[in-house]
C-alpha cells in the first residue's frame, strides 16, 4: 500500500522536521484550492487541510447545498455538496507524495464526509467517537459510537480495495480545548486510538491540546507516547500537537509567543506533528496569509528548539498515572472498547468537565494552581481519589472559573 498521511510525517519527523498544518477551510472552491497551494509553498514542512462547514458537520447538507446555490458565505468547505468532480479538480496537481491532505470536520456521524473524502482520492481525517460526540453534538454518545464504528470500517474497507493506507486520527487529547485536566486528555487519546485500532485502522495519530503550563504538557506528550508504546502496538502511530485551542492572546506578539511555545513543546517531546493558529484568533477566520505565516513561524521555531534528540517516553508523572488509571479502568468494564467507552461515561469514571452533553455525568470538576498547572478540584466519581488527593480538592466558583478561562491569554498577552 501507499505510504499515506502517516507515513509521509513519519518520514519528515525521520528526516529532523515538524510538520505543521493550518485549521483551514473555505466554501469557495478557488479560494480553497488557493489555501492548499499556499500551505503546499510555505517555508515549512507542510501538510494541507480541508476543514468542512458547520452545516455538513452536523449532516444538515440540504443548507449546505442552498448556501452554495445563492452564493452565501459558509465557514467550511461543504465537502459532500461539491461532489465528486468538484473536489477531484480541486485537489488536482496539489495533493501528492511530497502534500498530504487531511479531512478536519467534527461531526459525530462523520460516513457521508468519509464516504466524500474518499470518492475525492484522499485516506486522512480525524475525530472520535467520543471526541465529536460530547463537546459537539447533543446526539446520544451510543449513537455517535455506532456511528464512528461504521465511518472506521468504511476507510477500512476502501483503503484495502484501492490499495491505500487510510489515516485517522484521534482528537481525544483536544476534548473542549481547555480545563480538562492532562492526564484524561491523554487517557481519551489512548482510548480513541484503541476504537480506531478494533475496527481496523493500522495508522492513526494521537491528539494532545497545549494547556495552562509548558512543564505539565511536557509530562503530558511523554506520558502519551509511552501509554501509546504500551496500548498500541500493531499499529504505526505519531503525535499531534495542537496550540492552545481556549481563549487566544489579543496581541500580535503575545499570539506568537503562544504558538512559539506549542512548536517548542511538539518538537521538545518527539511529537511529529502540531495544529497551528495565527495572531487573527481571538477576533476572525484568519486569512490565507496569516495562515502562512504561522506556519513558517511554527516551522522557524521548531528548527530554532529542536534538541540532540527527545526525551524517552516518560512514565514518572502524575499525568501518566492518572491517565493510565483512567485508561485500565475503562478498558476493565467490556471487552468491546466502544461498549467500555459508554459504560465509563455513565459510571462516571469518565467525565469531562463543564461539558453539558447529557451523557457526562458533569459532577467533575478542574482548576489552575499558582504555578499554571491545571489539576482537578473534584474527580466526582473518577477512579482517582487517592492519586488526586495531594492537589486538596476544593469547589471552584464562577468567578474562579471565568479567571481560569482567560488565564493563558493574559499570560501571554502580558508579554507585550
Amino acid at each position: 500500500m501507499a505510504a499515506g498521511f502517516g507515513g509521509y510525517v513519519t518520514a519528515t519527523a525521520a528526516a529532523g522536521e515538524l510538520v505543521v498544518q493550518p485549521r483551514m477551510g473555505f466554501g469557495d472552491v478557488a479560494a480553497m484550492r488557493a489555501g492548499l497551494l499556499a500551505t503546499k509553498r510555505a517555508r515549512a514542512a507542510t501538510a494541507g487541510t480541508i476543514t468542512v462547514d458547520s452545516y455538513t458537520r452536523v449532516g444538515d447538507l440540504g443548507s449546505a447545498a442552498a448556501a452554495l446555490a445563492s452564493g452565501a458565505a459558509l465557514n467550511g468547505y461543504p465537502l459532500v455538496s461539491h461532489g465528486v468532480v468538484v473536489n477531484r479538480a480541486l485537489l488536482h496537481g496539489v495533493r501528492d507524495d511530497g502534500f498530504p491532505v487531511q479531512v478536519r470536520h467534527g461531526s459525530a456521524n462523520p460516513v457521508r464526509i468519509f464516504e466524500a473524502l474518499l470518492d475525492a482520492g484522499l485516506d486522512a481525517t480525524e475525530g472520535g467517537p467520543v471526541s465529536y460526540c460530547l463537546p459537539y453534538s447533543r446526539i446520544p454518545l451510543s449513537q455517535a459510537v455506532d456511528h464512528w464504528a461504521r465511518g472506521c470500517e468504511l476507510l477500512v474497507a476502501r483503503g484495502q480495495e484501492e490499495g491505500r493506507e487510510p489515516h485517522l486520527e484521534t482528537f481525544g487529547g483536544c476534548v473542549l480545548g481547555q480545563l480538562c485536566p492532562p492526564g484524561q486528555l491523554v487517557a481519551l487519546s489512548v482510548l480513541e486510538g484503541l476504537f480506531f485500532q478494533a475496527h481496523g485502522l493500522r495508522d492513526i495519530s494521537l491528539s494532545y491540546a497545549q494547556q495552562t503550563s509548558p512543564e505539565q504538557d511536557v509530562e503530558a506528550v511523554l506520558a502519551l507516547r509511552a501509554l501509546a508504546e504500551e496500548f498500541l502496538s500493531g499499529v504505526r502511530w505519531h503525535v499531534v500537537v495542537y496550540a492552545y485551542m481556549g481563549v487566544y492572546p489579543e496581541t500580535p506578539r503575545g499570539a506568537a509567543a503562544l504558538l512559539t511555545s506549542a512548536a517548542e513543546l511538539a518538537v521538545r517531546t518527539g511529537a511529529e506533528r502540531l495544529i497551528v493558529k495565527t495572531e487573527a484568533e481571538s477576533q476572525r477566520i484568519p486569512t490565507i496569509e496569516e495562515n502562512v505565516a504561522a506556519l513558517e513561524l511554527a516551522g522557524r521555531a521548531a528548527r530554532a528548539a529542536r534538541p540532540a534528540a527527545p526525551p524517552p517516553p516518560s512514565t514518572d508523572s502524575q499525568v501518566y498515572a492518572e491517565a493510565r488509571r483512567l485508561i485500565e479502568a475503562t478498558l476493565e468494564l467490556h471487552e468491546d472498547v466502544g461498549r467500555a467507552l459508554l459504560r465509563a461515561f455513565k459510571l462516571g469514571y469518565l467525565d469531562i468537565p463543564y461539558c453539558l452533553h447529557p451523557d457526562n455525568r458533569g459532577a467533575a470538576r478542574s482548576r489552575i494552581d499558582a504555578d499554571g498547572r491545571l489539576l482537578w478540584a473534584d474527580v466526582g466519581a473518577l477512579p482517582l481519589d487517592d492519586l488526586a488527593e495531594r492537589h486538596r480538592l476544593r469547589p471552584v466558583g464562577s468567578a474562579e472559573l471565568l479567571h481560569a478561562l482567560h488565564y493563558v491569554q493574559r499570560r501571554f498577552d502580558g508579554l507585550a
